[in-house]
């Protein structure tokens, strides 16, 4: 590192034009020396710093999936009242996944992990000064929604790492960052199960404080050894043709389904089993964090996946087997049989998380046949696929993250009409017939085409394969 912040790493170094802190200059991971020499070990640093901040960033945003668990009766908060704070958590991480998504161009992928990291400490401790009954319901969904804040570290996160590795190898990249980063919901979880087991539901406190001192070792981390890439720049242009994009919003509506489902069931579950079972907070507490626990760690997988067989294949396979799972959740709580419950309940978790991986492939391969589709070959297709997939990754993971809002509200609806969560079930049943319709009718059936179409060379993605 030079006095002035650039990082050569072997390239050549210049002066930072803009901000400081550690710049690299010349980013090409498609370039296989390139990437063999020098990408590969900076990505992987990068990787795993990410992985890091963005955990604590989903252990923060669902922090209130844990808390509601310690709001007991003295604290005068009703079950829809308890839906509606992790709700409110879930809308605001929704709304800034945009912004956060433009901040990495704006600002660097390593200075926006560190402000953004640090910003973590508002929510943390918001929540310990306002944890006591007595305290107004409108403070606590003031705290709530500081709490969104973590929520929009993923948009960023995925951006930033999406910038560092090549198309071949970013099924994988993204899988693990997104799926280190999931961890954080099952992580807070078992925390919160360690503090209820130990030393009570009157002590929620104690799991705030776990999170204080690592927020501000993460932040140091990655001031220490992340990077910026200079050659991301800020496109304003990218974000309006993502927008205009009719695939920006299809995906969106895929990941609605995947995303949407793993990040409202996660804040959902406890909840859910304590309404409609009578489970304790401990009882609760004691199985809210397998789901989330599998549907993280298969994530990767489902990135590994769409890497060998196509994205949209793996992602429609998924949908059928989650409305598969929703049908056994429905026949279980009509029978009122936790068992089966938590079965077809876990089984939907893992699922989630498997077509998070391979919806979230699905984006830069999209963009990239599109190029090809446009007549783009090499460099330049890899280039407008990077640009156009970084400004989508945003939009489609925002939308992805409203449909946790929605879970959470369907469920207070339905807890509120008919005592169940059948109704929401059922409604979310329809939702994986939809989105499984509509994978098929766009990626995978056949179309004959109307006029000369360039051929794709054997390494590159049809549209139809992505």
């Amino acid at each position: 590192m030079t006095d002035t912040g650039t990082v050569t790493d072997g390239f050549p170094a210049h002066p930072p034009a803009r901000g400081a802190g550690r710049w690299i200059e010349r980013w090409d991971p498609e370039d296989t020396a390139f990437w063999a020499e020098h990408g590969r070990r900076i990505a992987r640093r990068n990787l795993v710093l990410s992985i890091l901040c963005e955990h604590i960033g989903f252990s923060v945003w669902s922090l209130w999936s844990v808390l509601v668990l310690f709001l007991g009766p003295e604290y005068g908060i009703d079950a829809a009242g308890k839906f509606f704070l992790v709700a409110v958590a879930t809308l605001v991480g929704a709304v800034l996944r945009v912004p956060y998504t433009f901040a990495v161009a704006r600002f660097g992928g390593r200075n926006w992990t560190v402000f953004s990291v640090a910003l973590l400490l508002v929510p943390t401790a918001a929540a310990a000064f306002a944890l006591r009954p007595g305290t107004p319901y409108p403070v606590f969904l003031l705290v709530a929604a500081l709490a969104g804040v973590g929520g929009g570290n993923f948009a960023s996160s995925m951006t930033n790492i999406n910038s560092f590795y090549p198309l071949r190898k970013k099924g994988w990249a993204l899988g693990l960052n997104a799926g280190g980063g999931n961890l954080g919901v099952p992580v807070v979880q078992l925390l919160g199960l360690l503090v209820i087991a130990t030393a009570g539901a009157s002590h929620p406190r104690l799991l705030l404080a776990v999170y204080l001192p690592l927020t501000v070792a993460a932040a140091v981390l990655a001031a220490l050894f992340m990077d910026n890439l200079r050659p991301v720049r800020n496109d304003t242009g990218a974000a309006r043709d993502a927008a205009r994009d009719p695939h920006t919003w299809i995906v969106s509506l895929l990941y609605l389904g995947t995303f949407g489902s793993f990040i409202g069931y996660g804040f959902a579950f406890g909840l859910v089993l304590q309404t409609q079972f009578a489970r304790t907070p401990l009882q609760a507490a004691s199985l809210t964090f397998i789901g989330p626990l599998l549907g993280s760690l298969v994530r990767p997988v489902g990135g590994r996946l769409a890497d060998r067989y196509g994205g949209a294949r793996i992602t429609l396979v998924n949908f059928a087997a989650m409305a598969a799972a929703t049908g056994v959740v429905i026949l279980a709580s009509a029978r009122h049989s936790l068992p089966v419950f938590l079965a077809g309940f876990v089984a939907l978790f893992a699922l989630s998380g498997l077509g998070n991986g391979s919806t979230y492939k699905m984006i830069p391969g999209i963009f990239h046949a599109k190029a090809l589709e446009k007549g783009l070959t090499g460099a330049a297709a890899a280039a407008h696929g990077r640009r156009l997939s970084g400004a989508a990754m945003g939009l489609i993971g925002a939308v992805g993250a409203l449909g946790g809002l929605g879970i959470n509200l369907a469920f207070r609806q339905a807890f509120q009409a008919a005592g169940t969560g059948i109704p929401a079930f059922v409604a979310f049943l329809g939702c994986y017939a939809l989105c499984s319709a509509v994978t098929w009718a766009v990626y995978l059936r056949r179309v004959a085409p109307t006029g000369p179409v360039r051929k794709p060379e054997a390494s590159e993605p049809a549209l139809a394969e992505v």
